[in-house]
């Protein structure tokens, strides 16, 4: 692959990067109900650790009820007992012999403040794989260009457009933060 094919393989890194982004932005609590809440965790049942959407339906009744519906019964306990440890939700389940219930209170301001600041690790983590990709791009081309298959010219420019790219998703990292911050700030 020459310099022009590497940085243009760099765009699928990056959106690979927001979309990571947006989906552990995702399960952060807004004072709403989402299933995104939940879907990522994981459940003691049969012998094993299983994915909770994977055992059971997951609704939104309503803005502030998440519904959680076991295909099979027995498993309402050890769901029940994963929700009651996890501290990150801070949330107490209902269970009424077929359905897990999730109340979501309405979050204070200092709870909303504490969540956009928890915000600042993932959004770190994003800006990480960019740069990452970014070097290991730039790395690939300085290799083709001591392997006489790239020329000085061609490292400048894939740095050049590198570094154009990094500032175009970093807006864009901004963005999302931006939209997220808001929707959890909002009463």
């Amino acid at each position: 692959m020459d310099a022009r094919g590497l940085v243009s393989s760099v765009d699928a890194k990056f959106d690979k990067a927001l979309e990571h982004l947006e989906g552990e932005l995702s399960g952060l609590r807004t004072g709403r109900a989402s299933t995104a809440l939940v879907d990522g965790l994981n459940v003691d049942v049969y012998g094993q650790s299983m994915n909770l959407k994977t055992i059971a339906t997951i609704t939104t009744p309503d803005a502030q009820t998440i519904a959680i519906s076991p295909w099979d019964k027995s498993n309402l306990q050890p769901i029940e007992k994963m929700l009651r440890e996890n501290s990150q939700l801070g949330l107490n389940p209902n269970n009424d012999g077929h359905t897990i219930r999730l109340n979501i209170p309405p979050l204070t301001e200092e709870r909303r403040r504490d969540i956009v600041k928890s915000m600042g690790p993932i959004i770190e983590a994003a800006h990480i794989a960019m740069r990452n990709s970014r070097h290991e791009v730039l790395d690939a081309v300085k290799k083709l260009e001591k392997d006489k298959l790239a020329t000085q010219d061609d490292v400048k420019w894939a740095e050049d457009e590198l570094n154009k790219k990094v500032t175009a998703y970093k807006g864009k990292v901004a963005d999302i933060e931006k939209a997220k911050t808001a929707e959890i700030m909002t009463v």
